[in-house]
């Protein structure tokens, strides 16, 4: 039995149609699909969306399509059918966190908004996740039907967006723990993460005075990683002593006098040892 029923337009679809309904899908997993043009089917949907030439939330019109379109983004960005749903569901769909939610509208949604309404300045050059959609569209040399093809768009679509509420929700529980690991750090300019999270953007935001961050790897072992200048530069604030340049194992232990020193990169960005003690002595070392 269906919940609700769900109207978009037929033939050729994009990514942002594809990914309205894979938004949905997460939300109302049961519901009747109608790819049509027909306005009395449109009129009787619970929920319109890309087609029909209205925009009003409170009634589940998401068209953009109309005079004037729907609206844009503080910086700019129209909305297209997937911006206006996910307006009103996104927050629900990221389990009501609404900074997960404005984090995958940032880095998601809005460039499909802009994709689809034209709006391309800033976007990325090159092959994009709206092209990949597109493709799932039947060619003239094909006899697939369109909603066949349709039906596996958004199944593509509903795993991208889950890995992308997965990272988002990621991103912001790693700069809370980072965050925590600064305000506890003994030594400022050594940062000591309990398990490895992302750290780079959190540390260069809240501390000027962090030099090196240490972390246990998957394996066990423990590392140190250099704090770079800037977000993905290859310059660092204070790089591995030059002596350590790419040693490992009796070398590095015989330079280092600690007894389970692994590896340096001869890039002097990143050591390793077994124990976390010995990584931070290696910290300490470093730091002369």
């Amino acid at each position: 039995m269906t919940d609700k029923t769900i109207a978009t337009h037929n033939g050729n679809f994009h990514a942002d149609d594809v990914f309205s309904i894979a938004a949905l899908k997460s939300i109302f997993p049961s519901f009747k699909l109608i790819r049509t043009r027909d306005l009395e089917l449109i009129a009787r949907a619970d929920i319109v969306l890309d087609v029909g030439g209205v925009y009003d939330a409170d009634t589940d019109r998401f068209d953009h399509h109309q005079r004037g379109g729907a609206g844009e983004r503080e910086n700019g960005i129209p909305y297209s059918s997937f911006g206006l749903i996910w307006q009103k569901y996104g927050v629900e769909i990221c389990q009501r966190n609404p900074d997960v939610a404005k984090s995958v509208d940032k880095g998601l949604v809005s460039t499909i908004d802009a994709i689809d309404c034209g709006h391309v300045e800033g976007v990325i050059k090159g092959i994009t996740l709206s092209q990949t959609i597109s493709m799932f569209n039947p060619t003239w040399q094909e006899d697939s039907h369109f909603d066949e093809c349709f039906d596996e768009a958004v199944d593509f679509a509903s795993r991208v967006l889950a890995r992308f509420i997965a990272s988002a929700n990621g991103g912001i529980s790693a700069k809370e723990i980072v965050a925590k690991a600064i305000e506890d750090a003994e030594d400022p300019r050594v940062i000591v993460l309990e398990k490895y999270t992302p750290w780079k953007r959190t540390v260069h935001a809240l501390s000027e005075e962090a030099l090196y961050v240490v972390y246990p790897s998957q394996s066990g072992e423990w590392r140190i990683q250099t704090v770079p200048v800037e977000l993905k530069s290859f310059e660092d604030r204070k790089s591995l002593p030059k002596s350590w340049a790419g040693l490992s194992d009796a070398e590095l232990q015989e330079v280092t006098g600690i007894d389970d020193a692994m590896f340096c990169h001869n890039g002097l960005f990143i050591a390793g040892a077994q124990s976390f003690e010995s990584t931070m002595k290696m910290a300490a070392m470093a730091l002369e």
